[in-house]
């Protein structure tokens, strides 16, 4: 097994709404934003190569939206899903899996380009790869709450369906070896986490479970969950797992750092080392 981290650009999003409850005198110091409250987020996907399979997990926002849309979330920086795949000496056509961990559009935005210039047909980005999905999420979010109708954008999601191209995982399923999934209801239903099995040391693809390092203490839970007050008990469980058995984790938003192990104290779970994926794969 081979992983490859997959920068795929950065975006800005409210620095309240990111830190929920925490009020902006503390997170501030630790996370700066703009003079408009505005912090910058990666959008860094995670690439297993194993045997004859190409599994990506998330793909960013894409860039099939119109320029009004863009301008609200600040997209910048010289990453792209093509040159973080080129880098690797991959392209879209060698991606033979496609893992959503959630259909907000900063996550699965990729998933769907335009057929030509005139913007008349969606189709999937991935043309050979099997889109992977669960019931539970794929219903939520094709009958959206007022709360996250903004996320969940029709033309990200009903393409990929129409296309065939769309598999749904059950809570016993494996995608690929050595890679399991785990379910969490917090931040929106069924959201999935994959952990993966990479030399003896296991890998948590956090995804919004855990946006960044700094989300790690429990309080600092985003305003965008659905349910704040679960995503704080899955929080509690999934880092005392991760503490205990050295997981390391992957961050998806973090725009500085990437990885992180954490360990007990006795103030809770706290951020024991932070690193750069180069140094573990």
């Amino acid at each position: 097994m081979k992983l490859y981290s997959i920068p795929t650009g950065n975006f800005k999003l409210d620095g309240g709404a990111m830190f929920g409850v925490v009020p902006k005198s503390m997170w501030s110091k630790v996370y700066p934003c703009d003079e408009n409250n505005m912090c910058t987020w990666s959008m860094r996907c995670l690439l297993i190569e194993q045997g004859n399979r190409l599994m990506l997990i998330d793909n960013g926002i894409g860039d099939k939206q119109d320029e009004k849309f863009f301008r609200h979330y600040y997209l910048h920086g010289n990453d792209s899903m093509q040159k973080s795949l080129n880098n690797y000496g991959f392209s879209f056509d060698d991606i033979t899996d496609v893992f959503l961990t959630h259909l907000h559009f900063d996550h699965c935005g990729g998933s769907i380009k335009w057929a030509d210039s005139n913007k008349t047909k969606a189709i999937p980005a991935f043309k050979n790869a099997i889109y992977w999905c669960n019931e539970s999420h794929w219903n939520w979010a094709t009958n959206p709450n007022p709360r996250e109708k903004a996320s969940f954008l029709r033309e990200n999601i009903l393409p990929i369906k129409e296309s065939g191209q769309l598999k749904m995982l059950n809570q016993d399923a494996e995608i690929v070896e050595n890679v399991d999934i785990l379910y969490m209801n917090g931040h929106t239903e069924a959201m999935m986490i994959p952990v993966i099995n990479y030399n003896n040391t296991k890998i948590a693809f956090t995804a919004d479970l855990l946006p960044c390092s700094h989300h790690i203490g429990m309080p600092w839970v985003m305003a965008y969950d659905v349910r704040p007050l679960e995503s704080m008990n899955e929080k509690a469980r999934f880092l005392k797992r991760a503490a205990d058995e050295k997981w390391i984790l992957f961050f998806e938003h973090d725009a500085v750092n990437e990885c992180a192990t954490v360990v007990e104290t006795d103030k809770g779970v706290r951020v024991d080392q932070l690193f750069h994926s180069k140094e573990i794969f």
